[in-house]
């Protein structure tokens, strides 16, 4: 079994939030409300994070209306128990000075937050734990984000895993039902402490207020909080049964979108694990799939925590050796690959969508991925770098070990030799192109043959659709027979036997 930690009780205690944005089912809410007499919750919008941001970030747009959310969560916890003033507490600043100054402010002796295992967080809160011992003050953290993280789960040699299905096995092994359960929080909920004297009814401040702008997160429909979480997976749980079909096919409601509340907090893990492994019990084939899903995401942190050098370097050093496209004409094919113009429907269809909703398919992540590598012979981290920059639900583990994945230098890759043909996957995932016509336009007046390859269609077919390529639609700007033959030699630097 896990160890607890046990905690000596503290009269005041800190909640700092930060991507577990929710009250039901929180570790760290959990212990920081059982230790302590008081308890204040905090959340900083951190400028060392958002300060590199565009302004018109969905993410922070999701935060803010999550912590709204959140807001009215403990408001009502606190009035069920006769606080009339709980409320969160949030600032814009440099989240360790504002951390300790909440400390100080509320003569806090302990602060209570949840792991992030990100190398960036890993070195803020060790300053920080340093900084707040100094004056006294214990920073406690827990796991809140995965099932098993860090070194929880084991090869037989005591090892980390770096491949995906023997990692599973030992997981599902290791499994009991104390990994999946509840954390109470409602129950210790009487400790949320009235707001404090120096932090009067604010209430969350205001995208103006932080320096952003509004996007057009409402406009596609995604709902934040643990209120929009939970109509998803409402709506999930009524199409699970199919998922390992449907999540194939980018024009179909296959996936269960909780991506982005994953990322933020406004789900629990447990709570999505113990419905998966429930159904899978039960030999639910959708929600066995899901089950791996939600696995794949674990193996990923456990990756990242134990190997932080994936962050900007091949998890397979060899690959590192791999020359890739550079100079001039590389940059230009990479600005080819963002805007959607490679003239390779599919791919560009799905670089549209990230680029107007911030959401990605998978299927389209691992075609888009590997078009990038190996039909423009462009370096991976090119691709990660633009995802983590546009994806509503950017995860730095999940990221970094998909790119790896398709690079084929990553843990558990597919075999560098296994390159994904961009007009085939098309005419398997998106048969009658109904993807392809919701994202690239100029090309919805395509019959369903033509629509995968435009550049093979008869001149005729091309013209009645106003097809001009060229013009209105690019004209591919590789060809990827013999991109293949190219990537085959530059993968040759990697003196591995095909596996």
């Amino acid at each position: 079994m896990p160890h607890h930690h046990t905690l000596s009780p503290h009269d005041r205690g800190l909640m700092w939030f930060r991507r577990d944005l929710r009250t039901t089912d929180n570790a760290a809410l959990y212990h920081a409300l059982k230790t302590c007499r008081q308890v204040w919750c905090v959340f900083v919008f951190d400028r060392a994070i958002l300060d590199p941001l565009s302004r018109s970030d969905r993410r922070v747009e999701f935060i803010r209306e999550s912590l709204v959310d959140l807001d009215q969560q403990l408001r009502e916890l606190g009035q069920a128990h006769g606080q009339t003033d709980v409320r969160l507490l949030v600032v814009h600043g440099d989240a360790k000075e504002e951390i300790a100054n909440f400390a100080h402010q509320s003569s806090a002796t302990a602060v209570f937050c949840n792991h992030d295992d990100e190398p960036d967080a890993l070195d803020r809160d060790a300053q920080l734990r340093g900084h707040l011992a100094h004056h006294g003050v214990a920073l406690y953290t827990f796991k809140d984000h995965v099932i098993f993280e860090r070194q929880e789960v084991l090869t037989q040699q005591g090892r980390p895993f770096g491949v995906f299905t023997p990692y599973k096995n030992a997981w599902l092994k290791q499994l009991t039902d104390f990994h999946l359960k509840a954390y109470p929080t409602r129950r210790y909920a009487a400790s949320l402490a009235n707001a404090l004297p120096a932090h009067p009814a604010s209430g969350v401040p205001t995208l103006a207020d932080i320096g952003f702008e509004r996007t057009n997160l409402s406009a596609l429909r995604i709902l934040p909080g643990s209120t929009g979480s939970a109509t998803l997976l409402e709506d999930f749980v009524q199409r699970i049964d199919h998922y390992q079909h449907a999540r194939e096919f980018p024009a179909v409601k296959g996936p269960s979108y909780l991506g982005v509340h994953l990322r933020f907090g406004t789900v629990s893990i447990r709570a999505l694990g113990s419905l998966a492994y429930a159904l899978h019990l039960q030999a639910n084939a959708g929600a066995s799939t899901w089950l791996s899903e939600l696995i794949w995401r674990d193996f990923y942190h456990q990756i990242l925590a134990n190997h932080p050098r994936v962050v900007g370097h091949s998890f397979k050093p060899e690959y590192d050796a791999i020359k890739w496209e550079h100079g001039k004409h590389a940059e230009a094919l990479f600005a080819a690959w963002c805007e959607g113009r490679t003239g390779y429907p599919l791919v560009d269809a799905a670089m549209a969508q990230l680029n107007q909703t911030g959401y990605m398919h998978n299927r389209l992540r691992m075609v888009t991925a590997s078009f990038l590598c190996k039909d423009l012979g462009l370096d991976w981290r090119w691709g990660e770098r633009y995802f983590a920059e546009k994806l509503n639900d950017f995860d730095l583990a999940a990221n970094n070990g998909g790119w790896q994945w398709a690079s084929s230098g990553g843990c558990d890759a597919q075999p560098y030799f296994r390159i994904f043909n961009p007009t085939s996957q098309s005419e398997k995932f998106d048969a009658e192109g109904r993807f392809i016509r919701r994202y690239v336009q100029a090309l919805a007046g395509l019959t369903n043959n033509a629509i995968h390859a435009p550049w093979l269609a008869k001149p005729l077919e091309l013209a009645s659709a106003g097809v001009v390529l060229g013009q209105n639609y690019p004209m591919p700007i590789v060809d990827h027979a013999a991109a293949r033959e190219a990537t085959l030699k530059r993968y040759g630097v990697v003196k591995k036997a095909p596996n």
